[in-house]
């Protein structure tokens, strides 16, 4: 197989042009071939194989404890499945911060064993030095700023940042870094949306947003949250698309009736 047929029709520049001519971006989490294969086929631009996995996948209940071999096995599973988007890889709590030697290691590791096209790394100025070392490299890097999941513990709640006047100047200094750094889109997580459509103004990279508002060049959400599957989630930006929860749950109750009553397999389930 050439190298030309297996680059997938969303890049990183494409995203830019899609800002450049007003198109939104579509961008959904997933964790496993299935799930992949079916948002890829839905048409959603980017897939980000996101440390969420930590808490729908695994069950922690925050992001720290995913390890990048976890997250190294999510995305091949991932990458297998998808033709079209664009396929980012969280670098998980611990393989970046404060060492760039060990985030450039950590993100060759994702890029070569995953075949994924980028990374997604939390935070600005503080973790500059990974990101440029990253780059330096020639792998494509997506920020994310505002409410980051890996630096809970930091901050002790997951309320919206970035209200306050020196901590929203902050988020636009460490946007326009990020850019200037090189990086090719920025997540901005649960900021207000006034704060959020003005840092999209100013970049000249796409910004996807979550709990953002509708000023963003694009949207994510959780997979299992969009589609009903996690019940005990329900922030104000969340729109469930589906309630899977249900039906999932009516489907396993109706198997497990008919094996009992041995109407489950019938005749013309058996050989």
């Amino acid at each position: 197989m050439s190298v030309e047929s297996k680059v997938r029709a969303v890049t990183t520049l494409r995203l830019k042009e899609m800002k450049d001519r007003g198109e939104k971006i579509a961008m959904l989490t997933s964790y496993d071939y299935s799930m992949a294969k079916i948002v890829d086929a839905a048409g959603v631009d980017v897939i980000l194989v996101g440390d969420s996995a930590a808490n729908v996948m695994a069950g922690y209940e925050t992001t720290v404890p995913i390890t990048l071999d976890a997250m190294i096995y999510h995305a091949r599973s991932v990458v297998r499945a998808v033709e079209r988007a664009l396929v980012v890889v969280d670098l998980p709590f611990g393989t970046y911060q404060g060492n760039s030697k060990m985030a450039l290691d950590s993100a060759i590791r994702i890029m070569k064993e995953t075949e994924a096209d980028a990374v997604k790394l939390e935070g600005g100025e503080e973790i500059l030095e990974s990101v440029e070392r990253i780059l330096t490299a020639g792998i494509p890097i997506m920020g994310h700023l505002g409410l980051t999941p890996q630096s809970i513990h930091k901050f002790g709640t997951y309320t919206v940042r970035a209200r306050e006047e020196a901590e929203a100047e902050k988020l636009v200094r460490d946007a326009r870094l990020l850019e200037e750094a090189g990086c090719f889109a920025v997540v901005l997580e649960k900021i207000p949306a006034v704060l959020a459509e003005r840092v999209s103004k100013e970049l000249s990279i796409p910004t996807i947003g979550i709990g953002a508002g509708g000023g963003t060049d694009g949207q994510v959400l959780v997979i299992h949250d969009m589609l009903g599957i996690n019940k005990g989630f329900s922030p104000r930006f969340l729109r469930r698309y589906a309630d899977l929860h249900t039906v999932m749950t009516d489907a396993v109750g109706r198997y497990v009736a008919d094996v009992k009553s041995q109407d489950f397999p019938n005749e013309q389930e058996q050989y």
